[in-house]
């Protein structure tokens, strides 16, 4: 594919310790900035402790490089890819360095968020610009691919890692099993400035349409913050709760929407945690795998990549809201009262 205006992609993402010695500074590289007390941050540093001081996010994030680089060299466009991270090596302004070092003018970015926030979003187009400036005029102009909670790739990648899920319950018991999606909290002042709630449930309505499964329940998780500050609620740990007070649950599905590659967020907060709760409560958990590198979402990538460069676009979305912009307008979700960027 010839004259194409970019000559690079960046994956963006969130960054994770990798060894024991790299959990408490990038949880400082987290909070930095952040009124957390260190109290706090060692509790969270505890949680590493239980996988070895290693998240899953950079081995996942290195498996999804690997992939977009095959479906790119296989099917175009002929785009070298590059990977960065927010809070841990290889860091964001390390690789924009690389990248100016490289001759890279103009690149494409795909952040791992599906979804509308602050955190999902616009702290990551903040995080180019902080990178851009500090390696100086040499470095890229970057454009963030839009988001595409709506996405059919999305959307069917997940149907599928919900039937995979439903597929370990017995057969007689699967209609019946309880279907819960999850994704992480905000604060309601935060939420009520982005369309990130509005967009997770349409995701959900349009995987659970194609599952042919009218009972499903969205629910938050990974919440912090100061107990008299108002979250989205219900907790997923609450709602569980609160449904075996009322009702007979034996199964329940757990599909962590919100996320799309494994990390602290969902194996501590649902493996351990939840599935604990579920344990004492007599409750068969299964949770969903996350979208990680199923084939469907690599293909859902490069497609992205061509409506940016297409001179008549294809812009796949399903649903009512259609697809997401490719530049975000001034003051759209903004920080808030607090960011809800916590330890993955």
């Amino acid at each position: 594919m010839e004259n194409i205006p970019y000559d690079a992609l960046l994956l963006l993402s969130f960054g994770g310790p990798e060894k024991p010695d790299d959990v408490l500074p990038f949880l400082e590289n987290v909070l930095r900035g952040k009124n957390v007390p260190r109290q706090r941050m060692l509790e969270v540093a505890e949680h590493y402790d239980l996988f070895g001081g290693i998240s899953p996010i950079n081995a996942q994030n290195r498996a999804l490089l690997a992939a977009i680089v095959r479906e790119l060299n296989q099917h175009g466009p002929n785009l070298p890819v590059y990977w960065g991270n927010r809070n841990w090596h290889p860091l964001l302004e390390d690789t924009v360095r690389q990248m100016a070092d490289d001759g890279i003018r103009r690149a494409l970015a795909l952040v791992t968020s599906a979804y509308s926030s602050y955190s999902g979003c616009r702290q990551y187009l903040e995080d180019i610009e902080a990178a851009r400036d500090a390696v100086g005029p040499d470095a890229p102009r970057i454009d963030k691919l839009r988001i595409f909670y709506n996405h059919p790739g999305f959307v069917e990648t997940m149907v599928d890692r919900v039937l995979s899920a439903l597929g370990e319950i017995p057969a007689d018991r699967r209609d019946a099993a309880r279907l819960i999606y999850t994704a992480h909290s905000l604060p309601i002042a935060m939420a009520r400035r982005c369309d990130y709630e509005q967009q997770l449930r349409e995701t959900c309505r349009l995987v659970s349409e194609r599952l042919g499964r009218e009972n499903w329940s969205l629910a938050w998780q990974s919440r912090s913050g100061p107990p008299s500050q108002p979250w989205l609620e219900p907790d997923v740990g609450d709602l569980i709760s609160q449904w075996h007070r009322t009702e007979a649950i034996q199964d329940l599905v757990l599909v962590p929407i919100g996320f799309l590659s494994e990390h602290m967020e969902v194996v501590f907060d649902l493996d351990v945690e939840i599935r604990g709760l579920c344990e004492q409560l007599g409750i068969n958990m299964v949770r969903s795998s996350l979208v990680g590198c199923h084939p469907r979402f690599v293909r859902l990538i490069r497609e992205l990549i061509l409506e940016r460069i297409d001179a008549h676009p294809q812009r796949l979305a399903l649903g009512q809201y259609g697809p997401g912009h490719d530049v975000c307008p001034p003051g759209c979700c903004p920080r808030g009262e607090r960011a809800a960027d916590s330890p993955q």
